[in-house]
């Protein structure tokens, strides 16, 4: 899938918030920054926890099952750098969030 897909409308997460969507198979976690929204993969790379339902310090998720932090402009984890998740490409247009994830 390579073509942007409307996952939720931008009132629906306001500036601070998390959510978790579906971009076909794909489940990820939407986070919106001071208006910018930023879409990683759903699955925490320490024990896969729903990075969706995490919580949001600044530009810094926290899974809500062992609190490992990820930096959602990057996808790098804080705790262990070498680690990530995997970013896509996120935008709002008309009221809407799109995200696109690419074709493997």
């Amino acid at each position: 899938m390579s073509e942007f897909v409307r996952v939720m409308a931008a009132a629906d997460l306001p500036f601070g918030k998390v959510a978790e969507v579906r971009v076909g198979q794909q489940a990820v976690a939407l986070v919106n920054v001071e208006g910018i929204v930023h879409a990683l993969g759903n699955a925490c790379a320490h024990q896969g926890g729903p990075l969706g339902r995490g919580y949001l310090d600044g530009h810094t998720l926290l899974c809500p099952l062992h609190a490992f932090a990820f930096d959602v402009r990057t996808g790098e984890c804080l705790d262990t750098p070498d680690t990530r998740v995997p970013r896509y490409e996120a935008k709002i247009e008309d009221g809407q969030i799109l995200v696109r994830i690419p074709r493997p």
